[in-house]
């Protein structure tokens, strides 16, 4: 019988490093104070890019493809029944606060949309795929991936707890079908989903990081276009006041 050849240390050391060093820039952007981000956030890009561009393996592997696009999309169509369930019951608890109008949400919640499919990206087509070269099975690498993506949430307990959940479904999903886009359209319907019906003071207004620690208890009310640029939870790929 025809055996697997073992993949090479030197590779494997390589990919370890990739990953400590990527994930240990977003962390420093997260955890640093306002003046060091966006010097340590141009970092993160151009690292991030950089080892893209040199560890290419195709758009395919990435996600960045049409094929299984229909056959995947029952995804985000339940994230949308999810979604609506969740807005009724906010609804009956008064617990939902709508931005306003709809060109609120069309101003405010494009940048989130695009945010969602970067933490995509970032998930699967830098982090996954690179678990996927350094562990022997996809569902390892899917766990590894999905723990790294919640821990960046800390200490937001509520983002932390979900997006472990929604880290392990979207990696596996993704090894599925290997569609990224159906993968982002869910992240943002959720996304939102969670702004609109979590009381802001649960959630911190969806922040991560020091953003989080430093959100004050008695912030004053914020108005709706605010509240929609507050969205992303973290700062890697999109600037956002922390």
């Amino acid at each position: 019988m025809e055996l697997t050849p073992p993949v090479p240390t030197f590779p494997r050391i390589r990919d370890h490093w990739r990953v400590a060093m990527g994930y240990a820039l977003i962390l420093a952007v997260l955890w640093s104070p306002v003046p060091a981000q966006r010097p340590l956030y141009i970092l993160a890009v151009l690292f991030i890019l950089a080892d893209t561009w040199i560890a290419f393996e195709g758009w395919s592997a990435m996600g960045l493809r049409r094929m299984n696009f229909l056959e995947s999309i029952w995804v985000p169509t339940l994230a949308l029944a999810i979604a609506t369930v969740a807005v009724f019951a906010a609804l009956h608890r008064q617990t939902l606060h709508p931005l306003g109008g709809p060109m609120v949400y069309v101003r405010g919640f494009w940048a989130y949309a695009l945010w969602a499919f970067a933490q995509q990206w970032l998930m699967q087509g830098f982090f996954l795929l690179r678990f996927l070269r350094v562990f022997s099975t996809g569902r390892v690498a899917a766990i590894s991936a999905a723990t790294l993506f919640s821990l960046t949430h800390l200490p937001n307990p509520v983002l932390t707890a979900l997006t472990l959940l929604w880290g392990l479904i979207a990696c596996f999903v993704f090894l599925r079908y290997r569609n990224l886009y159906t993968v982002a359209i869910t992240h943002a319907i959720l996304g939102i989903c969670v702004a609109i019906t979590v009381p802001g003071p649960i959630t911190h207004n969806m922040r991560v990081g020091r953003g989080y620690l430093t959100w004050p208890g008695n912030h004053p009310p914020v108005q709706p276009a605010q509240q929609a640029n507050q969205l992303s939870p973290n700062p890697v790929l999109l600037p956002m006041k922390m």
